[in-house]
């Protein structure tokens, strides 16, 4: 067993180009791929080995799923766990690194290219605007599995900073309740992105007033991440101080002279 070892992978948002060089090269080589059915592209699983044994996980419980991972490491054969978008948000992987240690059994987390990236690329945004908000909250719906109140979509609501919300498209008007009710305005702008990445991505926009009737009319009520806030429909925002020909840092001289790394660091040329 010397050098093997179980990965728990992040498979992206959808779009197998989104894959990392190291997931695709992990892929390509498994033996056994056990992947979140509901939630991974299909397409990305064709990048493994023609005899590489497939398992849609959706039907199974952690403790089944872990049985056949150690099964598998116990054989000497390659083994992914694939999730979707990355493992670290949502993926329920604490629990199974928990699970690996408790077996002896060594393990390593492959990170992805995480949905709430490629929506805000969907969208044409960026989540941390100057001038607009500098902050992301990411949370869920807590229909189903209750939220601590500190953590309920009201509470949260306070801060009006950009907010992501996973699986809660199901429940959209009681989510624009709480998000009103908690302190947004209702011109506060939405953007809902469906399947991103996937070739049937939809991305509808409107506000809290509205947003509501046009994921009704579009029919979505699963696999859809809600982005709140204005950086979704900027009116103003401010240049980022990073590229701003006024301001000076370390790496850039500004309008009061050379920059610090212009007097510490030697001239670096090319070879």
């Amino acid at each position: 067993m010397t050098g093997n070892k179980v990965y728990i992978v992040g498979a992206g948002p959808g779009d197998p180009e989104l894959l990392t060089v190291k997931a695709h090269r992990l892929l390509v080589q498994a033996d056994l791929v056990i992947y979140a059915g509901s939630l991974v592209n299909p397409e990305i699983l064709r990048v493994c080995r023609p005899d590489a044994e497939l398992v849609n996980s959706a039907t199974m419980t952690m403790e089944e799923v872990m049985s056949m991972i150690e099964r598998a490491y116990l054989e000497g054969r390659k083994v992914v766990r694939l999730h979707s978008g990355d493992p670290h948000i949502y993926g329920a992987i604490r629990e199974q690194m928990d699970m690996l240690r408790e077996k002896g059994i060594p393990y390593e987390v492959v990170p992805g290219v995480s949905v709430l990236t490629s929506a805000a690329a969907s969208l044409g945004t960026e989540l941390t605007l100057e001038g607009v908000s500098q902050s992301i909250l990411i949370t869920r719906g807590g229909q189903r599995i209750p939220l601590d109140p500190r953590e309920d979509i009201r509470a949260l609501a306070q801060h009006r900073s950009t907010m992501v919300i996973f699986a809660a498209i199901h429940m959209i008007e009681r989510v624009v309740r709480d998000l009103v009710e908690g302190g947004y305005s209702p011109e506060t702008p939405v953007g809902v992105v469906y399947h991103s990445t996937w070739p049937d991505e939809l991305v509808i926009r409107g506000t809290l007033q509205d947003i509501v009737r046009k994921v009704k009319e579009a029919r979505i009520y699963r696999t859809a991440l809600i982005v709140v806030g204005d950086v979704v429909d900027p009116k103003n925002y401010r240049r980022s101080k990073l590229y701003d020909p006024g301001y000076t840092h370390s790496f850039r001289r500004g309008n009061s002279g050379a920059s610090r790394a212009e007097e510490s660091v030697p001239a670096q040329r090319d070879p």
